[in-house]
Order: structure tokens, then sequence, then C-alpha cells
């Protein structure tokens, strides 16, 4: 278990985990050549990654396969011109081939860029453009590579054109990575001098899904790797030895939070299952047939989860879940707790973070909140004007800066700001503090509770509404699939709250049914919250990213296409 040489790892309570857990940084450090080659050296049968599809195919790679693997793909990047600082875009959906080139691009020094599938022609230019991207690496599908081909021409930068599990015949212009990796010599020799990449460098580029306007590009140097320690070894509890799934595209950043970086340093192989359609009892079949250990989803898939027959799959293995990206609903806790047997570990962090704020080994979780905060990051709760929040009162989540401000003072696993945006930088950064822009309480137990990004706060009669705690009372209604909680311009009130529901598939709209949501909703949480406005809806508008794009439903003012509003 290399990380023993980062960490101590063994910790009696919570108290001792804050106070006492450090992260070991080493003068240089290159997780490709320091983790994975060190493995492939000492342990070179041992299991890395096990990858499966939909089809059946199958393929499982030990530590020395990926290092060859991964020698192979930097001889054919260096064969094309990728040097180190070189931005390659990587659209791999969830392939294998996708741990070859994160770690390839790691030894030369370059740049790795994941992006998602499901970008559109636009998308594609503006992160070519922004990013300097100098070869996209996609897999084979036909809408995916016309999309690319479609911004070639309003993308100087980009030199080289990749696609990987290519079938049928050659397209123009595009190298075929598979048979252009069969040649390639099997050996790699590590850069040395002012050729290797620093601890300093940056090694990835996420695009962040924006809510408003273009995306921000989030970068994260060569010591990243290490804070994404805490996220698999306390947060998820990966096993040693064990195979740990974190179900999440290779585009996001979600994916080296629980796909490559912490798992491997915590001695646990990672599961990998490649799908387009996320279907629940194909999931459960997965995590039963191969054995997955600990499991990382947001509330969403539980949501599905549990609608299924759990109890008819053998998940013996399964020892750990935890859950992020939104509040988990408490019937779901509950839900899968009596399914199961496992309690869901809820935590928090963003692109431009680790795991920053979790429930850990030694508390007990409270459904819907988040956690106490992680070692490592100094956080508070904060008013607009910077002073410290009551318990129960709102603010912002804000992370303090040590000495030295972002040039030392930055925790291991905190950005390095945003690329080629030095204004924005500074302004996230203003004050000494990192400004998250998301909004919570803290409980007297030291518990934080999300209630939503700051331009999402609802004024109303003098009152402050977070969105995300209307919505979580919304989910406990057995008719509510989805939601999202907005606010509406209202002479009397300033703001009223709006709710637009996607309802289960056993529902019908009906004015009854809104005022039955409404009535719910002002038992589940203080009345004057509950939705004026309930709008039933087939669809809510989201990011690429799947994040609810609340923005464009206040821009709409009035009703969403399929919408049915009712006023109460």
């Amino acid at each position: 278990m290399l990380i023993q040489e980062y960490t101590a790892h063994e910790f009696d309570s919570m108290d001792d985990f804050r106070k006492n857990f450090k992260v070991k940084v080493p003068g240089t450090f290159n997780f490709a050549y320091d983790v994975v080659g060190r493995y492939a050296r000492e342990e070179g049968t041992r299991e890395a990654l096990v990858w499966c599809d939909e089809a059946g195919d199958e393929r499982r790679f030990s530590f020395a396969d990926l290092d060859e693997a991964s020698d192979r793909t930097a001889n054919f990047l260096v064969s094309r011109g990728i040097g180190k600082g070189d931005a390659v875009m990587l659209m791999l959906k969830r392939r294998y081939e996708f741990w070859f080139f994160v770690l390839a691009l790691h030894k030369i020094g370059a740049i790795a860029v994941p992006a998602t599938h499901l970008l559109r022609e636009g998308d594609i230019r503006y992160r070519n453009g922004a990013a300097g991207i100098k070869m996209i690496v996609a897999v084979s599908d036909e809408g995916l590579l016309d999309r690319i081909d479609a911004a070639r021409e309003d993308s100087p930068t980009v030199a080289h054109y990749v696609r990987v599990a290519a079938k049928g015949e050659g397209r123009a212009d595009w190298v075929d990575f598979d048979s252009a990796f069969a040649s390639a010599p099997t050996a790699f020799e590590r850069p040395r001098g002012g050729a290797a990449p620093g601890l300093r460098d940056i090694s990835l580029i996420y695009f962040t899904s924006g809510t408003t306007a273009h995306p921000k590009m989030v970068q994260h140097d060569f010591a990243y790797p290490l804070g994404h320690i805490v996220t698999a070894r306390y947060w998820q509890r990966v096993a040693e030895r064990g195979l740990h799934l974190t179900l999440a595209d290779t585009g996001w950043a979600k994916a080296v939070w629980g796909k490559i970086y912490g798992q491997w340093l915590a001695g646990c192989a990672v599961f990998a299952y490649d799908h387009d359609v996320f279907q629940p009892k194909r999931l459960l079949e997965r995590i039963a047939k191969y054995r997955v250990t600990s499991f990382c989803a947001p509330p969403t898939v539980y949501r599905y989860l549990i609608r299924e027959d759990v109890r008819q799959y053998d998940l013996s293995a399964l020892t750990h879940c935890s859950v992020a990206g939104e509040p988990l609903n408490p019937e779901v806790y509950d839900r899968w707790l009596e399914l199961t047997g496992i309690k869901l570990y809820e935590g928090y962090g963003q692109t431009e973070l680790t795991l920053t704020i979790g429930t850990f080994p030694w508390m007990e979780p409270k459904p819907g909140s988040m956690g106490v905060p992680a070692p490592g990051y100094d956080i508070d709760i904060v008013h607009p004007d910077g002073n410290p929040c009551a318990d129960g009162e709102t603010g912002e989540i804000i992370i303090r800066l040590g000495p030295g401000g972002m040039e030392t003072g930055r925790p291991f696993g905190m950005f390095a700001g945003y690329y080629r945006e030095p204004d924005l930088t500074a302004q996230v950064f203003a004050g000494g503090v990192y400004h998250t822009g998301d909004t919570a309480t803290r409980d007297s137990d030291g518990y934080f509770w999300f209630v939503g990004r700051t331009d999402d706060m609802i004024k109303s009669s003098g009152y402050r509404i977070g969105p995300f705690e209307v919505e979580s009372a919304l989910m406990t209604h057995p008719a509510v699939m989805e939601c999202a909680v907005t606010a509406v311009p209202d002479e009397k009130r300033g703001q009223v709250v709006k709710a637009s529901v996607i309802l289960s598939p056993t529902h019908e709209p009906s004015p009854e049914l809104a005022r039955e949501l409404q009535d719910h909703v002002k038992r589940e949480t203080a009345p004057y919250k509950y939705p004026r406005i309930v709008e039933f809806v087939k669809e809510l508008p989201k990011t690429i990213s799947g994040k609810i794009r609340r923005v464009e439903i206040r821009e709409a003012g009035g009703q969403l296409a399929g919408g049915q509003p009712a006023r109460g």
C-alpha cells in the first residue's frame, strides 16, 4: 500500500484524523512513475483496472500492463510532436484507453484535458481555442467525430486527430490509435532535467459546466493526485486489493476522484463499466458479478436502484457506499440501508478541489448533510461581509489559505487557478480565501448542510430560502421523480418560490396534486418555504454535465415546454 509513504493512515477518532492527518509531499512527484511505475516494478501482476462493456466484453489490466501500455502511448504521442506543456483533449467515454492516455500524458509532462462526448460543435470549438488544444483523442463514434470535424476550420491549434476503438474503414485525416499503438515501442524513458514535469506544472485542465457564461478552465498540478488520498481512503473507504466503482464518465472531474488516483494510492483496483444508457438492473448485475467492494454515485442513481428488487442480487462483497452531487433524501438513505445494510456516506467538493467536506469512518451519517470539513482544509461559513456565521445561519462556504496564499498556502488538491484567466482567479481568491460560491449552514454538531449557489438564493418577504432545501422536501413525496426550485418576481413579496416538477410514471399532473405537493413541503420544512407556484414539466434544462440550469428556468419567466403551472 503506497499510501503509507505519503501519509499516516491509522487514526483513532475524527478529532485525531483532523489534527494529525498530513500529506508527506516529496520534492518531485509524478503519479505515472511514482505510483503506477512503482507497482509495476514491485508488484507487476497486481490488478489495477477491470473493464467491461454492455456487450459483455471484458479486459483486466495489471499495473505492469498499464505501465507498458502508457509507455507505448507516450511514444505514440511524442512521435506526433506532443511534448511537455501541450494540451490534449480526451473524449473517450469509459474506454480503457483513457487510462493509457492520462498516464502517458503525465509521463511526458503534457496536459490532459478530459471532455465529455456529449459536447456539441460550438462547445468543441470553444474548448479548442481557449485551451490551445494540440491533439484530440476521441472514441470512434461517428456522431462525435462529425462534430469534431465540423469544428476544425475554427480550431487552428489542433494539429492531430486520433480515434480509438475504430470500426470499419478509415476516416480521412484521423489516425487510428489501435494500429499505431500495436507498433509503438514498449519502453519510454523518463524525462530528466528541464524536460521533466515539476510538482507545480499543469497536469490536468477541466472545463467546468457553468450555468451562465462560458465554462472556466480549472488547472491542477502534478501534486493534485495526493489530495485524493482523503477522497478514496477515508470517504469512499476503498479496500486494500478491493474493487471500487465510481459511476462517472471519464469526461468529468468525478472520474479522477474515483477511477484512478486515490484508489491506486490506497491499493484498490478500479472497476469501469462502459455503457451508454444507465439501466439500474444491469448496473446491479455488474456490481454483483465482479464483486465490487465500494461504490460511489450521485443520489439520483440510488433513487433508481432502490426501485429495483435489490435483494435478488448478491451484493455481499459491497462494504461501503458514498454519495455526492446533491443533498441526499432521507428516504433514499433509509431504503438503501434497509435493502443492503449499508449506510450512505455523503461528501462535498468541486472540480476545483478534492473532497472538501465529508462523512468519515468515525462519524454517524446525517442524511442530507455533507458532513464535516476534511483535514487539510480550513473551512468556514461566512456572511457577505466576511464575518463568520453562527450555527444555523446561511452563508458562503470559504476556504482559508495558509501563509504564502496561492503560491505556498494552498491545500494539496486545491486547484492552481483558472487557466489563462488571472482576473477571475484573483476574484475567487480575494481576501486570502477561496470563495466556493456555494452556501450552507452548520449545525451544533459541526455538520454542514448544503443550501445552494450564492446566485440561486431566493429572497421572499424578508426570508432567505435555498432551492436545495425545498427540492429535498419535494423529493420525499412519491409523486416526484425530479425537480428544480427557482425564484419568480412578485410585487408583494419581492420573489416567490417556484417548483418545476417531473412526476413519476405513476402520477398525472393536476391542480389537486400541485396543492398536495405544496402542503407536503409545508409539513416537511418551514411553511414559508413552500412553492407558491408548481409547474409540471416533462424535462428540465441541464448543462452537459447534468446540472440543472436554474438560470434558464428563471429566464423562461413563464412555463417551460410541457409545463402546467399552478399557483397557491
